[in-house]
């Protein structure tokens, strides 16, 4: 009992020992917790300044330089665009150089350079146009307030068909998608071959970068751009502001509908407490045929002889199977009752010919008259032509008649 009590004892006067062994209070949690009203809503604490010269006037100690590789195909636009290019950076006091044999991009600083951090957006430009950025928009990247960045999508998938499949799902039906997202978003978003280009604020390309990679990953991006859509109207609520929005968010279950397997029925067995008995080993089935004991050489030709035996019952089966294309097939015997059946199909079908034969000669008769009349109508007989021929004898003696009695008045004159 005396021990709890000096155990106790200790245990209030632990604070006040600490104070005089230290010599030091106690820390309180939010000591410095205490109103500023310098420090109002409307003042804006990640608000970046614009440089000024007059920031760094010595100029930097030392060069900077990186590097950037080009592929082939931009080569001609690059040559085009360049002078507009080293005019930007040259504002800037960047030196830029592009080399045509290696096919690589340069910016470096100089003595004119006052800003530190314009190095690291010259090499994003560089890293923008060669990523088929266009000019005027990869310069923008030069402004404080813009940022860029390079998502790779080439190595999250290795089915290359789904890979299409699904970045073509990211830019939608005529660019839909990718248009809503820049929209949302507030960025530019690119994709060209394995990369996904994208500027705008950091906070509009962190949720980029999600959308692009869920999508990679068989996400579909109308989830994100629902939910981007729903948080972008609750920013404009005040109420609204510094609250939990997940009971606003739409929650999504993904669904894996797996093929259900064919359950075959297997026979039950009858329950017995007793294991299986032991299976012989191998050694156990040598011993029992005597191989066991056999030397060598005499294994090798009982090997071999079972061998060729198997050879020989694997020739016959194949020659068996040559042989069977070669066999007639069986024939059905002809009994009293399939001969009346086919006697009587046989008569029937002779019945039916005569028929259509009778009704096509019928046809033909009646075809044949309206030919003839139709042609007797167009050829002459021979009783016309006849009285053709007589009437034509008629007018040429009359015309006789008449040439003889004009030629007499003329001998009379």
């Amino acid at each position: 009992m005396d021990s709890l009590e000096r155990d106790e004892d200790t245990k209030e006067v632990a604070p006040e020992l600490e104070i005089e062994v230290t010599g030091k209070k106690p820390k309180h949690k939010g000591k410095h917790d205490k109103p500023k009203p310098w420090d109002t809503d409307d003042i804006e604490h990640w608000k970046l300044e614009k440089f000024d010269p007059s920031f760094n006037e010595g100029g930097m100690l030392e060069e900077s330089s990186f590097a950037t590789l080009f592929p082939a195909y931009r080569e001609k636009y690059l040559r085009e665009t360049w002078p507009v290019i080293t005019q930007a950076l040259k504002e800037h006091g960047i030196k830029a150089v592009l080399d045509l044999v290696k096919g690589s991009m340069t910016v470096s600083t100089t003595r004119k350079t006052r800003d530190p951090y314009i190095i690291m957006k010259a090499r994003d430009l560089m890293k923008l146009l060669s990523r088929s950025v266009p000019a005027p928009q990869a310069l923008k990247i030069l402004e404080d307030d813009m940022q860029c960045d390079i998502i790779k999508i080439g190595n999250l998938i290795r089915n290359k068909e789904r890979f299409v499949k699904r970045r073509q799902r990211l830019l939608g039906p005529n660019g839909a998608t990718l248009k809503a997202l820049e929209l949302l978003t507030g960025c530019y978003v690119l994709v060209q071959g394995s990369t996904v280009s994208a500027m705008g604020p950091w906070k509009g390309l962190k949720a980029v970068r999600r959308v692009v990679e869920d999508c990679i990953k068989n996400v579909h991006p109308i989830y994100h751009i629902k939910a981007l859509m729903i948080k972008r109207e609750l920013a404009k609520d005040p109420e609204l502001k510094d609250q939990n929005w997940d009971r606003f968010l739409p929650k999504f279950k993904k669904k894996n509908v797996k093929a259900k397997k064919v359950s075959k029925d297997k026979e039950k067995k009858d329950y017995t407490p007793f294991p299986p008995p032991q299976q012989p080993s191998k050694v156990d089935l040598q011993l029992e045929s005597g191989e066991y004991f056999l030397s060598a050489e005499m294994k090798a030709a009982k090997k071999w002889e079972a061998k060729k035996e198997k050879q020989s019952e694997k020739a016959v089966e194949n020659k068996r199977k040559r042989e069977a294309a070669f066999i007639a097939p069986k024939e059905e015997k002809r009994t009293a009752e399939n001969s009346s059946k086919a006697d009587r199909s046989s008569q029937n079908d002779v019945a039916a010919m005569a028929a259509s034969l009778k009704s096509k000669m019928k046809n033909t008769s009646e075809t044949t008259g309206n030919q003839a009349k139709g042609i007797e109508a167009y050829l002459a007989t021979p009783s016309s032509s006849k009285k053709q021929k007589v009437a034509n004898g008629e007018q040429s003696g009359e015309k006789k008649k008449k040439s003889k009695k004009s030629a007499e008045i003329k001998s009379e004159f």
